[in-house]
């Protein structure tokens, strides 16, 4: 069948496919002669936004830093916190007291900075002082005297009350006293027998013995009976009597301990005049008043209960500082490494009691990172706050409400948790995550309020336009690093191999990378590769050997796709032409390596309704991306061929010897010349790869990893041999971003190696089958002995057999009438 053939295709020029560097832009001989960069480079769009977050102090404008690893936003955010101090709000000391009236409810109180050290210290002297002063009060002699007057009234009393009572039962032979009963001492009755005391339970041996008859037994423990209720009556009356005297001894010892105590009280009221310390000094006063005891010694200090624990009569009187910002100059800035529950929102600490039990009191009580940071700012890395239970809850309550309730974590499996709820404290700090754009989506989205919590979103870009003044900037981001980390000097020819290969970073050749952390690393390595070299200055020839042993280092995985295909384990083919097959090229690898290798596709064809069926996506190992092209595929057929008849067949695709998952649409124009080259029967060139996505309507669309792709099918026909017939296919689009190494420069220039750019499905074809793509007709036709000529003859073959094919009608059964024998 004769053809028409396709014209020739123009291919990419050496120069198109990789910039390079002149060092003699440079105007340095090496970086001995930069200063270093101040700030960060290409984050101007960030910084704004960061700038506007910090300074702006209104509630819910935290700030959200997103962008990809290595672009530097941790080092920014610190450098700019660092420098801020005159916005800084008033800084406050946090303490918690013990709350007299309800202790499971410490109370906060809140002093000027470096005030509340001076307060602990003043309440602490205070109470020592009255340890001192209310025994030596209480041991005055113008106490002594009136607790002599209120003991002589007591004993008076007492005597007036017991006397009558007293004289009757002398009378009958009776006689008062008293008796131990346990830890209680209480008045009993006496007979008198032989001018002695008796008890009522002796007078039974007395009669055995016969001192004493029967009869006057009875009589003895008839007039006892009679007198016991005279003896209740009269033991109430002393009891109330005791009460009363022990009553006028309190209040004697109080108000004379009053003048002492309130002295001491002022003293403190008059240093701090805030009206809630002032309420805790009066109820501290009224405590003091109340507990004179321990003040006077009668309860030991450091005494022990019965399982041993130590009692502690003057813990209630300590001050528990939770803050003390004295030696903070500037605005907090804490960077939480590891923001687990405790550190960033503190805990009430547990104390075992001796016996098996736990409690805890307001001087257990400790700090968080989000209260230490009170009045500045809290840098969080987004990650780290799901990985433990109710910290990005709890984080959220608190800058919703701006209030801290520090409590003890809830935790599975705890036998009991802390029943204290202190006071809860304002929060004005200022919160900054670090993450992801794509944590940052999913946060937006199904969390509610966040966009109001963090109304300040920090992109940080990946890439930067290049020019002349950002070349000349980037050689000063490389001397920052040699100052900071000591290293020896670049020469010019060192710079201009770095950002060659942070242009390669990047996947464009007018833009740089501005994930700096990679372009360091390479300049460590570098930097030691000269070291061990013996050079004092490092050289391109030191870059070019970092990059080339980074690429080895992590290479492992492309190396035994390699061996595979080398082995033809895995079937690729590099010359000769075959029908509905064609080299697809995909990247495989991670965020830091990645390599590209080719990769057989097929397509085949028979009679159907016009499905087209991928058998990747049908086994389940297609993404939704691939899914996506291969309907593409379907649409760009119906528009292309079923305008004028339906489109009666059916087409697998299937990438070959592929067992893991396949995604991405780089394949669709590999695909499409593989089924355009099964329905004309028109072979397709092997010593061709393909890469490039398409549209419905045939246009070639941009891919990525085109360099690698590249690469990875030109090492495989180099190992095999040049034939001055290999090459690749790409978007046209693509051209920008070529940055090829060098041998691929060199065999391009010596037209070994060829490199295609198309833009539309039909110059593909042509370039692979050598065959005029064809064009429709005045009458709606493609022109024949083209590939879509070929293909719609196919197509109308197909169509036609459909229409022609006989169709079985069901008959009915036909009854058989048997002859009678």
């Amino acid at each position: 069948m004769k053809t028409i053939k396709a014209s020739k295709y123009k291919e990419l020029k050496p120069e198109e496919i990789r910039w390079v560097c002149n060092p003699d832009i440079f105007k340095f001989a090496s970086t001995d002669e930069l200063e270093p960069i101040e700030g960060i480079l290409g984050q101007e769009r960030a910084l704004k936004a960061l700038k506007l977050g910090v300074d702006l102090r209104s509630p819910g404008y935290n700030i959200y830093i997103a962008g990809l690893s290595g672009t530097g936003k941790a080092t920014t955010v610190k450098k700019m916190l660092e420098t801020i101090s005159s916005n800084c709000p008033l800084l406050y000391d946090y303490t918690y007291v013990n709350n007299f009236k309800d202790t499971d409810r410490p109370t906060l109180l809140i002093f000027p900075k470096g005030h509340a050290k001076n307060f602990k210290k003043e309440l602490c002297d205070s109470i020592e002082m009255l340890k001192g002063k209310i025994p030596q009060t209480l041991e005055s002699k113008n106490y002594q005297e009136e607790k002599k007057i209120i003991v002589t009234d007591f004993a008076n009393q007492q005597q007036k009350l017991l006397q009558p009572f007293e004289e009757k039962l002398q009378k009958n032979n009776f006689k008062l006293g008293q008796v131990q009963d346990g830890q209680i001492t209480r008045p009993e009755l006496f007979p008198m027998i032989n001018n002695k005391p008796v008890s009522l339970l002796q007078l039974e041996d007395l009669v055995q013995k016969k001192k004493l008859t029967q009869k006057n037994a009875e009589k003895i423990v008839k007039k006892y009976t009679s007198y016991q209720q005279s003896l209740q009556t009269l033991f109430k009356k002393g009891l109330k009597l005791s009460q009363k005297f022990q009553q006028k001894l309190n209040e004697l010892e109080k108000s004379i301990a009053k003048i002492v105590v309130k002295g001491v009280m002022d003293n403190l009221r008059e240093q701090f005049t805030d009206k809630k310390i002032i309420n805790y000094l009066n109820d501290v006063e009224e405590n003091i008043l109340e507990n004179v005891q321990v003040f006077k010694g009668v309860k030991t200090q450091g005494e022990k209960t019965e399982e041993g624990f130590i009692i502690d009569y003057f813990k209630e009187y300590e001050v528990n500082i939770i803050l003390d910002n004295s030696d903070t100059q500037n605005c907090p800035v804490i960077i939480e490494t590891s923001p687990s529950y405790f550190n960033l929102f503190g805990t009430i600490e547990k104390v075992s009691d001796g016996s098996g039990g736990w409690y805890s009191d307001f001087t257990k009580i400790k700090a968080g990172a989000i209260l230490r940071a009170n009045g500045g700012y809290l840098v969080l890395n987004v990650n780290y706050l799901f990985e433990e239970p109710n910290v990005w809850r709890t984080l959220k309550r608190i800058l919703t409400y701006r209030t801290l309730q520090i409590r003890e974590e809830n935790k599975l499996f705890q036998i009991s948790s802390s029943i204290l709820q202190p006071e809860p404290i304002n929060i004005d700090t200022k919160i900054i995550l670090i993450g992801t754009s794509h944590i940052y989506s999913l946060l937006a989205n199904y969390e509610d309020d966040f966009k109001k919590i963090f109304k300040i979103k920090a992109d940080f870009d990946y890439e930067i336009k290049r020019t002349d003044e950002v070349l000349l900037k980037y050689a000063r981001v490389v001397k920052k690093l040699i100052k900071e980390e000591e290293m020896n000097e670049f020469d010019k020819s060192a710079i201009a191999k770095l950002i060659e290969i942070s242009a390669r970073y990047a996947g464009q050749q007018d833009k740089l990378t501005t994930r700096f952390s990679y372009i360091a690393d390479v300049a460590r390595e570098a930097n030691f590769w000269a070291c061990d070299d013996g050079f004092n200055v490092v050289t391109s020839a030191h870059i070019e050997k970092a990059y080339n042993f980074a690429k080895d280092r992590h290479g492992l995985s492309e190396s035994k796709v390699t061996d595979m295909i080398n082995e033809n384990v895995i079937l690729i083919d590099s010359d000769g032409d075959r029908v509905g097959q064609i080299n697809g090229l995909a990247v495989y690898g991670s965020d830091f390596y990645s390599f590209g290798k080719p990769t057989r596709i097929t397509a085949s064809v028979s009679i159907g309704s016009g499905n087209i069926i991928n058998v990747d996506r049908e086994a389940g190992l297609a993404g939704n991306t691939y899914k996506k092209g291969v309907l593409i595929i379907s649409g760009y057929f119906k528009e292309t061929f079923g305008q004028n008849f339906p489109l009666s067949f059916n087409a697998n695709f299937v990438f070959e010897q592929s067992y893991g998952g396949v995604d991405g649409d780089s394949a669709s124009c590999a695909e499409i010349f593989a089924l355009l080259s099964t329905l004309s029967n028109l072979p397709l060139k092997q010593s061709f790869a393909v890469t490039g996505s398409l549209n419905q309507k045939g246009d070639v669309q941009p891919i990525g990893g085109v360099n690698e792709k590249i690469e990875g099918f030109f090492d495989l026909c180099k190992h095999r041999g040049l034939t001055k017939k290999q090459g690749v296919v790409i978007p046209i689009q693509n051209t920008k971003d070529l940055m090829l190494k060098k041998e691929v420069v060199e065999a391009v220039e010596k037209k070994e190696f060829h490199i295609y750019a198309i833009s539309r499905v039909e110059e593909g074809i042509e370039i692979l089958t050598g065959v005029k793509a064809g064009k429709l007709n005045s009458r709606g036709n493609y022109e024949p002995n083209t590939v879509f000529g070929l293909v719609e003859k196919k197509l109308k073959d197909f169509y036609q057999k459909t229409k022609s094919k006989p169709v079985k009608h069901k008959s009915k059964p036909s009854t058989i009438k048997r002859k009678k024998k």
